[in-house]
């Protein structure tokens, strides 16, 4: 393979992980995360934290299918696929008991004198309950556990790095062989193999993060213009 080849090869590879980025699942599992945030750099962060988990992965799997061999059970492929789907479901039901607090809140005789308020720390928006009267000040009324893990962790500012990082890393396990694989079929020299992977988790670390900067704008501008509408 000479050299014009296997740079055409690399760029392919660059843009294949950017187009990567954009796969249905991961641009879900990310919005969880960024609809936090009002800040353009802060989601922009958010997208690249998450590039770099996924891009760990990829290395890690689909290097050891590169250079050592390894090969994926059936079984073992289909259950990182599973725990993908297991990781969507909950970020999804954490967002759904903000939302559900929300509804009840709002509609639920009663409930209009417990009221939240939402304040900025640094580029995260929190929400918190409150009241008018002594029992509404209770620390425990609506409490979920996104609340709860913020009130831990909030100030934390490796809790909130971690979070994108560690959705990428599970992300990961999903597709991690084909890509390898697809790789092999294509580079026979394990080091330019290793080096396309590199190439394909920094192309879709850039694609996350642009897409995480174009979903953070409709979040920044109804935070300050259409607060319902955001929440």
């Amino acid at each position: 393979m000479n050299l014009i080849n296997f740079l055409s090869i690399l760029v392919l590879g660059f843009f294949l992980g950017m187009r990567h980025a954009t796969d249905p699942d991961h641009v879900v599992a990310i919005t969880t995360i960024v609809s936090r945030y009002r800040s353009v750099s802060y989601a922009a962060l958010i997208g690249i934290l998450w590039g770099l988990g996924h891009t760990v992965t990829i290395l890690a799997v689909g290097g050891g299918i590169i250079l050592f061999g390894w090969v994926i059970p059936v079984r073992i492929g289909l259950s990182m696929e599973f725990s993908v789907a297991l990781m969507l479901i909950l970020l999804g039901i954490l967002n759904l008991t903000g939302i559900l607090q929300t509804l009840s809140e709002r509609f639920i005789p009663g409930q209009g004198k417990v009221h939240s308020h939402s304040h900025r720390h640094g580029g995260s928006v929190h929400t918190h309950l409150h009241g008018h009267d002594r029992q509404a000040h209770s620390p425990v009324i609506g409490q979920t556990p996104v609340r709860a893990s913020d009130t831990l962790f909030g100030s934390m500012g490796t809790y909130n790095m971690l979070r994108p990082v560690i959705v990428g890393l599970v992300h990961g396990l999903a597709g991690s062989a084909a890509v390898a694989l697809l790789v092999l079929a294509t580079i026979r020299n394990p080091k330019w193999a290793v080096a396309y992977l590199v190439l394909f988790g920094v192309g879709t670390m850039v694609g996350m993060m642009l897409i995480t900067m174009a979903m953070s704008l409709p979040f920044a501008h109804t935070a300050k213009s259409f607060p319902h509408m955001n929440r």
